[in-house]
């Protein structure tokens, strides 16, 4: 009797459990029904409970792979007995001039020896165009990052063209592509997995809780609060039909009481303005902070 009461009250709460999260998905629906943009969700509640919108859509990814590129440089400098402060040379020809650069701004002239940490600060802190590349030149390119990912058990997702790739051809942008879930997964497992060791670990999740980028977006709602959000943002061009390609941002969300979620939004050919499409993530953010501290 004593096992039937306990299997009924499991029940009980999944089925409660259950309906909470339709709630929360018909919120978010509700939020982009009237939106000129394919938007899709995904949230992760320590750990466990997971919930999506739109998750069946390959959304191009933009800046958001430089996530998925810290994690495996990580893995690489492990793998070769390399460590954060080991200098990479950087020739002035790999300082691009037409894409997004405060690093290129700042040594124009290149021919420069940096460390990965100050290469990966611009990458994860600043979305740096040139900076994301001379990493992939010097860990191996796209498939090698693409490659670790997949070893981490993620495999709804592709990474093949480099910033300099998708600069020149807008199309290739549709190539780096996630499913929400697979973003919000991996930012999951930087906050619940020992992937590294923790000095290389910490360091990824205190560069992202310093973001510059996206402040508009996932961390728009906590603005003045003691909430912590350590994020990674992807802004791209307009297509050929001046819809937006991606407006994103994913991340993991730490509050005061110890409780922590993970929450991707893609917003991908969107007519809308560049406003809207980041108040689109910012009111999607807020709204399952409302369904998690109700």
């Amino acid at each position: 009797m004593r096992i039937f009461f306990l299997l009924f009250s499991t029940i009980l709460c999944l089925s409660g459990l259950q309906a909470q999260q339709s709630r929360l998905q018909q919120q978010i629906r509700q939020l982009i029904e009237s939106k000129k943009a394919q938007v899709g969700v995904a949230v992760i509640i320590n750990g466990q409970d997971t919930l999506t919108v739109n998750n069946d859509v390959q959304y191009p990814m933009m800046s958001v792979f430089k996530l998925h590129q810290a994690l495996a440089v990580i893995n690489y400098i492990e793998k070769q007995g390399l460590s954060l402060d080991t200098p990479v040379y950087i020739r002035k020809e790999q300082l691009h001039p037409n894409t997004y650069s405060p690093l290129r701004d700042k040594y124009p002239q290149g021919n420069i020896s940096l460390p990965i940490r100050e290469l990966l600060t611009y990458t994860l802190q600043q979305s740096d165009n040139n900076a994301c590349d001379i990493l992939f030149e010097y860990t191996g390119g796209t498939e090698a990052t693409d490659r670790y990912i997949r070893s981490l058990g993620i495999n709804d997702f592709r990474i093949c063209a480099t910033e300099e790739d998708m600069h020149r051809d807008l199309n290739l942008c549709y190539q780096n592509w996630t499913s929400p879930l697979a973003a919000a997964c991996l930012a999951n497992k930087l906050i619940e997995c020992q992937l590294f060791t923790l000095t290389n670990q910490d360091f990824i999740k205190e560069t992202m809780l310093t973001c510059e980028t996206g402040k508009d977006r996932i961390p728009k709602p906590f603005s003045g609060t003691s909430i912590r959000t350590g994020h990674k943002t992807g802004t791209g061009d307009r297509n050929e039909k001046g819809e937006m390609i991606g407006c994103n941002d994913v991340g993991f969300i730490l509050l005061p009481d110890g409780t922590y979620y993970t929450l991707a939004v893609f917003v991908c050919n969107s007519s809308e303005t560049d406003q809207t499409n980041a108040q689109i993530i910012a009111d999607i953010s807020e709204t399952v902070f409302r369904f998690i501290q109700p």
